[in-house]
């Protein structure tokens, strides 16, 4: 009898990211392993926080997405970015996700929950109870640190309050698996007699090679030149990035204007960095809404070079391997 596995996380494909893509991949593995995998989450709205159109109005929807099966439960947009107005956005899939696992999802062994957001934890903690399941969590961001050390989050009811959840949780799960080693380190040092499990991103090098790519047109359709020279960034345009470092950059070479910088997808920050290029003038930056995963092979054959961020802080330590940063 094959482990019934429930994967509860907020983002999930068709949206476009990084826990989209990569929930999605470890989901497929899983299946073809020969578990039994269920995914629990919201209508898809990200990163543009509008419920894509056909999914438009419903509370709940089922799907199956190469074999696999998708229960998704109703969730609260906006495009403001107050804290009230992320705090319902976050609180309303946690009720309405454990609402949703109760009524439509039979039996699991183990749930996996992906954080952030942390307080879709209260969720995997209702629903561990309701199942008697197993909770392995993951963290792919240090939450609420991460938002603490950034300024994202300065009330310290909301802090300590996240802080308890937080611990509870580790407490709570048989394990915990963090998307960095950096992230590992620092559980193990704050929570020493938790166990965790170094669950690093992966790729699937055949779907990239460059060599079972058609030439592309993207540097056509993006109006820029064959002669350029292109540095990409592809990803969320947040505030843990530090991508003023990319318009810098640019300001420092704007004398040379075959050199150009792409800046590929969406996020909180890209409407203030769109009004930085403007007021420096820098023809040599380009802002690309975010595209399906089906389309990056064509964009990175079409690149020469590709840029990693971060900003400098502690907490990031760890969060890309050194060997990743030879050249």
């Amino acid at each position: 009898m094959s482990i019934k596995l429930l994967i509860l996380t907020q983002y999930f494909p068709p949206e476009v990211g990084a826990p989209q893509n990569r929930l999605f991949e470890l989901a497929l593995r899983l299946k073809q392993g020969g578990v039994d995998v269920t995914v629990l989450t919201a209508m898809p709205n990200y990163p543009k926080m509008e419920i894509m159109e056909a999914y438009k109005g419903k509370d709940y929807f089922y799907e199956e997405m190469e074999g696999l099966k998708v229960h998704r439960s109703s969730i609260f947009v906006s495009k403001s970015k107050s804290i009230v107005n992320r705090l319902r956005n976050y609180f309303s899939f946690v009720y309405s996700s454990a609402r949703c696992g109760v009524k439509h999802i039979g039996d699991v062994d183990v749930i996996l929950c992906e954080s952030p957001p942390l307080f879709l934890g209260y969720s995997a903690l209702y629903l561990k109870r309701k199942k008697n399941a197993k909770l392995i969590f993951n963290v792919s961001d240090l939450w609420p640190e991460s938002a603490e050390k950034l300024g994202v989050v300065t009330n310290k009811f909301l802090l300590n309050l996240a802080y308890n959840l937080e611990a509870k949780l580790y407490k709570s799960s048989v394990l915990v698996t963090g998307q960095t080693q950096g992230i590992c380190k620092d559980i193990n040092y704050r929570f020493p007699n938790k166990k965790t499990y170094w669950l690093p991103n992966g790729v699937d090098l055949n779907y990239y090679d460059p060599q079972r790519i058609s030439d592309t047109k993207w540097r056509e359709e993006n109006n820029i030149s064959s002669k350029d020279f292109v540095f990409l960034y592809a990803g969320i345009i947040g505030i843990a990035q530090g991508l003023e470092v990319i318009i810098n950059a640019a300001k420092l070479v704007k004398d040379k204007p075959h050199l150009k910088f792409v800046l590929l997808g969406n996020g909180p920050e890209k409407e203030k960095l769109v009004q930085l290029q403007k007021q420096e003038n820098l023809s040599n930056v380009i802002f690309i809404d975010s595209v399906s995963k089906s389309e990056m092979p064509q964009v990175l054959k079409a690149v020469n070079a590709v840029i990693v961020p971060l900003k400098k802080l502690d907490l990031f330590k760890g969060a890309i391997p050194p060997n990743y940063l030879k050249v």
